[in-house]
């Protein structure tokens, strides 16, 4: 039997317990977002690395394909980062893999199993962190989907940061409006430059969302 990690929008977080559950698949897949080459070159260290570039992943990654096709483990695969930019006819493929909105997804449709295994990456408020690793029985083709949530066993996580307020987010919107630094948001809020970033990144690229906007889209 062949073990395949399926994760995906890291954002420049490599977790222990991620990189346990790694070392026992044969296979990777990142479905983007990785954020710093140091994720990508820790994971090709663990085992061989298939990977597509995210819309967070910048000039560092512009050699990286924005979708792959490959036959992996005997299955035929599809990956992109957002599934909106996946092709409608997807009936030649076994797995199809994707990221982007940070929430863990799986269906059959058809013959092709969609997984988005979420975010394993730094937490999005309350919402869990999750992966996924794929068993793929050699002699049938069977394929077989377990998904790991990751658990933090020193509770650092569980904190102010994930019950941000709106008012709390109108404040922070209207410093990187003014053009403050994460650095300074971050220690004038009290959270972490991950959290700041994050929240900085969602802000910039959906123009015209305001903070109930950003809150409900990171959880």
């Amino acid at each position: 039997m062949k073990r395949i990690g399926v994760l995906s929008d890291t954002h420049g977080k490599l977790r222990d317990e991620v990189v346990e559950i790694l070392r026992g698949c044969d296979v990777i897949l990142h479905a983007g977002d990785i954020h710093t080459p140091k994720v990508m070159e820790s994971l090709k260290e663990i085992a061989p690395l298939y990977i597509v570039r995210g819309n967070a992943d910048k000039e560092w990654a512009e050699e990286i394909p924005e979708t792959l096709s490959e036959e992996i483990c005997g299955l035929r695969v599809f990956m992109v980062h957002n599934k909106k930019q996946m092709p409608k006819e997807m009936e030649n493929y076994d797995l199809a893999v994707y990221g982007h909105s940070h929430k863990y997804e799986e269906r059959k449709e058809g013959n092709c199993l969609y997984l988005n295994p979420g975010s394993c990456g730094p937490r999005r408020f309350s919402q869990p962190v999750t992966m996924a690793v794929v068993e793929v029985e050699e002699e049938t083709g069977e394929l077989r989907v377990i998904r790991k949530d990751i658990v933090q066993t020193g509770g650092a996580e569980k904190s102010a940061e994930t019950v941000f307020s709106e008012d709390k987010l109108r404040l922070i919107l209207r410093d990187i409006d003014k053009g403050k630094g994460v650095s300074d948001i971050a220690a004038k809020y009290g959270i972490s430059k991950e959290m700041t970033e994050q929240i900085c990144r969602l802000y910039l690229t959906h123009p015209g969302i305001d903070a109930a906007g950003v809150r409900n889209k990171m959880g």
